[in-house]
């Protein structure tokens, strides 16, 4: 009987790469559509990070859906053609999200991502047998899904070398796997109501939560308006040290070079944007007094720190319950490694695909603090 599900992949570092960042939780929510794999890992129903590895990431895919009126479905197969898509069951199980990230490391895939990954110290940049990009180009991962309680396979090659790993599938409702809730559901952001949209390069983000590290606060505090400053301000407080604050500033003076025209231009009413962002909307709720101000977690905003360094661009939104969305474009070359924005970034929408390769989006949820002492938000959001 052919598999429910084949992929292959001529890049495993592609799979490890998006993988890696969402990569803070021990386990991860995986589901099978036509389009692709979508993988979601959470913590404490206050964060969650979603990969999808779109089937263009793949040389080849292969979905075969079981159908419900042949697992015992309620409406049986009577009901015509009308209603298959209806019918069609799109897989979904837990799994080791470790185990997964330690079987695509075989053969030293991890190695050549850590020389571009700016969330760690550099490593040696010495030839060896599994850093050279023939090697690396050579290597193919195919994940195999045959039936519906089945193990997920992930088959790797290289060089005529092939490692088979078969990861344990888990229902979303079995106990035993730390799932006694019925499965993850996904933090809902109100996408009309969103009051905040930022989108910039991904670098600037990395670098502002780095410094803000350093001096290790409790709470980030998210401040923006678009008609009084400031107008994008990070600050971290709740720690040993005192509070401190990164600010994305309107330069009155002519930008640098290559930067666009004169900053003092860019009006739209009485609506300024800060230098550094590619779009600025602030449309907060009128009891706000013109500016958006929440305050998250910072150890969970710590943990989006990969997706950070790995991106080129990222999309900060906010809607009017306070839910973060921070979208984090990646794009993927063809050694396998990520085109962080550290080299200038692209322009235009986050968004956007249009004349770009391999590219794949990374998206992190996070629910507010409520209250000044930090709580979080009591409210069920599912």
């Amino acid at each position: 009987m052919d598999p429910i599900f084949t992929a292959v992949s001529t890049n495993a570092n592609h799979l490890y790469t998006l993988l890696r960042c969402i990569g803070f939780a021990p386990k991860a929510a995986v589901q099978i559509t036509p389009d692709g794999i979508r993988f979601s890992a959470e913590e404490g129903r206050v964060m969650q990070g979603l990969a999808f590895l779109d089937k263009a990431l793949f040389a080849n895919y292969s979905f075969r859906p079981p159908r419900a009126s042949e697992h015992g479905g309620e409406d049986g197969g009577d009901q015509g053609n009308e209603n298959e898509d209806d019918d069609m069951i799109c897989p979904q199980f837990l799994i080791s999200l470790s185990a997964l990230l330690e079987t695509l490391q075989i053969f030293g895939i991890s190695d050549h991502s850590s020389t571009t990954d700016r969330s760690g110290p550099p490593s040696s940049t010495a030839a060896s047998a599994f850093t050279a990009p023939a090697v690396l180009q050579g290597r193919s991962c195919t994940l195999r899904y045959s039936h519906l309680g089945g193990p997920l396979s992930i088959i790797i090659s290289e060089s005529g070398v092939t490692t088979t790993c078969e990861l344990t599938t888990y229902d979303p409702s079995d106990p035993s796997f730390g799932a006694s809730d019925g499965g993850e559901l996904d933090i809902p952001l109100q996408r009309d109501a969103i009051v905040m949209k930022i989108i910039m390069r991904s670098a600037l983000l990395y670098n502002a939560i780095t410094e803000l590290d350093s001096t290790e606060p409790t709470v980030l505090t998210i401040s923006a308006s678009a008609t009084k400053p400031p107008f994008f301000a990070l600050s971290g407080s709740g720690g040993p040290f005192s509070e401190s604050t990164v600010e994305f500033s309107v330069e009155g003076k002519t930008a640098p070079e290559g930067n666009g025209d004169n900053i003092s231009t860019r009006r739209a009413g009485a609506k300024l944007a800060p230098t550094v962002t590619e779009t600025f909307q602030v449309n907060p709720p009128s009891h706000r007094h013109g500016r958006v101000k929440e305050r998250y977690r910072f150890s969970l905003i710590r943990k989006a720190s990969r997706a950070m360094a790995a991106a080129s661009k990222v999309s900060i939104r906010g809607d009017v319950q306070g839910v973060l969305s921070l979208q984090f474009m990646i794009e993927l070359n063809d050694s396998g490694s990520s085109s962080s924005g550290a080299s200038g970034g692209a322009t235009g929408s986050v968004s956007s695909r249009a004349g770009m390769g391999n590219v794949s989006f990374v998206d992190f949820r996070f629910v507010p603090l409520v209250d000044e002492d930090g709580e979080e938000d009591g409210h069920d959001l599912s």
